[in-house]
């Protein structure tokens, strides 16, 4: 009985949705920016959104750079609206040094990044990193 019990618990644990992983979890590399340089950055729940912080920066001809930017949140308040896209977050650009309102799409292994800030938008393809 304790075997059935404990099982039970289990299984009630894993099938709830909450705590299910997001799919977009994981370490995402970035396109270039204006600069030729791109980084990894890591994607992870903060509460109930989705947030990233640059974890490694790599120069144009992907050697690992040092930078100060690396450990900064990048991606905050992302809020998952389900069938992979997140809207009504923020998105810092480090080749810019602007912040953007920001949604993003999940698609496979490519998640489509967007921001817009005083009606100027840019968006990247970021590839996920295995």
């Amino acid at each position: 009985m304790k075997r059935f019990t404990s099982f039970a618990c289990l299984l009630a644990l894993v099938a709830t949705p909450a705590l299910a992983a997001d799919p977009v979890l994981g370490t995402w590399q970035t396109q270039p920016g204006d600069d030729g340089h791109f980084g990894f950055v890591t994607i992870a729940p903060c509460g109930s959104k989705i947030c990233g912080t640059l974890s490694r920066a790599f120069d144009a001809d992907g050697s690992a750079i040092p930078s100060d930017t690396v450990g900064r949140q990048i991606v905050w308040d992302m809020q998952p609206e389900g069938a992979g896209k997140y809207d009504s977050g923020r998105i810092w650009a480090p080749d810019r040094d602007k912040t953007y309102n920001s949604r993003m799409e999940l698609a496979g292994d490519r998640l489509k990044v967007y921001g817009c800030v005083f009606g100027i938008c840019r968006g990247q393809t970021w590839s996920r990193v295995q």
